[in-house]
């Protein structure tokens, strides 16, 4: 007989299976093995931790024309159909509206060990090799130039503001990824993210060399 995990992941490959490549499933099994690695020196409901991780992107607001309540509609329906006890499932919902960045001058409304640990999970994979091969991904599925010298980066959008930003690809380095490095939550993420956050500083480099011509 399957376990809940085994089918809630079953239910995030098929309800991800034509997701944008950045955001699909392999996205959610990284976080899952991601939160896994770092739940091991964390005092945390492992349980929950694995729900939270796998639903997290269930329904990403980006593609549901900015709707934040149908993840955590589509996850409480369907942890409600396996019989998961009900304060887990209000656990997992609550992470699920919490672990996002939305611009970072957001206040997040909830916390938890579990929720910390999903949202350095998450977080490692927004950066690093892996995170600037999504941000380009996304950039590109929404038609946005990879650079302009002529448009700053903005670090004080409101949570508006920045869903709707239209901006060049590269200024999303700064107005999100270079800042999770001093977000993370635990011990493990931060010692992740510093190795993440220095790759993404050389290739930053690298690229401002080749757009300019100098090598």
């Amino acid at each position: 007989m399957k376990s809940i995990i085994d089918k809630t992941k079953e239910f995030v490959q098929e309800t991800l299976a034509n997701a944008e490549g950045g955001h699909d499933c392999f996205h959610t099994l990284r976080v899952y093995n991601n939160a896994l690695l770092i739940a091991k020196d964390e005092p945390v409901d492992i349980f929950i931790v694995s729900l939270g991780a796998l639903l997290h992107d269930i329904a990403d607001s980006k593609f549901h024309n900015g709707d934040e309540t149908i993840g955590p509609k589509v996850a409480r329906e369907f942890l409600f159909k396996l019989n998961v006890d009900s304060v887990v499932i209000e656990h997992v919902v609550k992470i699920i509206e919490n672990v996002s960045f939305k611009g970072g001058n957001e206040k997040q409304g909830f916390k938890s060990p579990e929720l910390d640990v999903i949202q350095d999970a998450d977080r490692l994979d927004a950066i690093g090799a892996i995170g600037i091969a999504r941000c380009f991904n996304y950039g590109g599925f929404k038609n946005r130039a990879l650079y302009n010298p002529e448009i700053k980066p903005n670090l004080n959008m409101s949570k508006e503001a920045y869903k709707a930003s239209t901006a060049p690809t590269i200024n999303h380095f700064y107005e999100k990824l270079l800042l999770l490095k001093d977000r993370m939550n635990t011990k493990t993420g931060k010692r992740i993210a510093e190795n993440r956050h220095n790759f993404m500083q050389l290739y930053l480099k690298q690229f401002y060399s080749e757009w300019e011509g100098k090598n």
